[in-house]
């Protein structure tokens, strides 16, 4: 599997990746910067879709096809068809804390994390369908790459920190996590980032200062790598009509001597000829 370059906008920190199945494109953000990317593989196609007025940590899809943004100040906003509207400014408890990774889970429901900063560490927090955030996780380092497991049972959350990757159980009714544990230490090569999960159980974990992407199987065996030349890998995703393409996203690109010369670009890996499918990651139902 070789990683094919798609687009290269030298992307400071591009994260995110989320593929849109009601446009069929891709969608990434340039987390500082404010800056989200789309990219049509129908024909090859690739732009700078919106500047936003701050940095987006994250985003999930509505059903309707906008994208519900987390911004920096741990704000909340809907980007539809090019406005962007404020649904929420700054979580004063946050203190001017960021958001970082979040997902959609099968509800609909949010989990959305927050960085540390000299105010003090961050946190996990799950926003519900009626537009309510609920704290889950305190003493969070860098909120990053989560996931479920396919019997919906489980989820994966990564603390770039600890360099770990841990699992809870997952109540689809409530939302609840509990009975955390650890899934799998990476001490070696960089911090785990942004993550997701195939068909067959297996967890993909993007590097940062690791050179690539890192495949676990579900018993958190470290199975193989997908090279990836440059520095800082930053997250996962499946994409593609038939979800038989993986889209990789990449930081670095303010110092490319330093981080590779395509630092912040965005990868394609072709997965149609291999024994892995990709699934759709859920839409957010969020009440806006």
């Amino acid at each position: 599997m070789n990683p094919e370059l798609i687009a290269d906008y030298a992307n400071t920190c591009g994260e995110g990746p989320l593929w849109n199945p009601i446009d069929k494109k891709l969608y990434w953000v340039d987390i500082p910067n404010g800056q989200v990317y789309r990219y049509d593989p129908s024909n090859s196609k690739h732009e700078l879709y919106f500047q936003a007025p701050t940095g987006i940590g994250g985003f999930t899809i509505q059903p309707d096809g906008s994208l519900l943004c987390f911004l920096y100040n741990a704000g909340l906003a809907v980007l539809e068809n090019g406005n962007f509207r404020y649904l929420i400014d700054e979580m004063k408890e946050e203190q001017g804390r960021k958001f970082n990774d979040v997902i959609a889970d099968p509800m609909g429901r949010v989990f959305a994390g927050t960085i540390e900063n000299s105010s003090g560490k961050g946190r996990l927090y799950r926003l519900d369908l009626d537009g309510t955030f609920k704290p889950i996780i305190d003493g969070i380092g860098i909120s990053n790459g989560m996931g479920f497991t396919a019997d919906k049972k489980k989820m994966y959350y990564t603390d770039s920190n600890e360099y770990r990757i841990d699992i809870f159980d997952y109540d689809i009714e409530t939302g609840d996590l509990s009975n955390r544990k650890t899934f799998v230490n990476t001490p070696e090569g960089g911090l785990p980032d942004g993550m997701t999960v195939d068909s067959n159980g297996n967890i993909w974990s993007a590097r940062f200062g690791g050179y690539g992407v890192y495949k676990y199987s579900a018993a958190g065996i470290l199975e193989s790598k997908i090279d990836i030349p440059m520095r800082n890998t930053t997250s996962v995703i499946f994409g593609g009509v038939n979800y038989n393409e993986m889209y990789i996203t990449s930081a670095g690109g303010e110092d490319k001597a330093l981080n590779g010369e395509y630092a912040g670009a965005l990868y394609r890996v072709d997965i149609s000829d291999s024994d892995i499918i990709g699934v759709p990651e859920f839409f957010s139902k969020i009440a806006v």
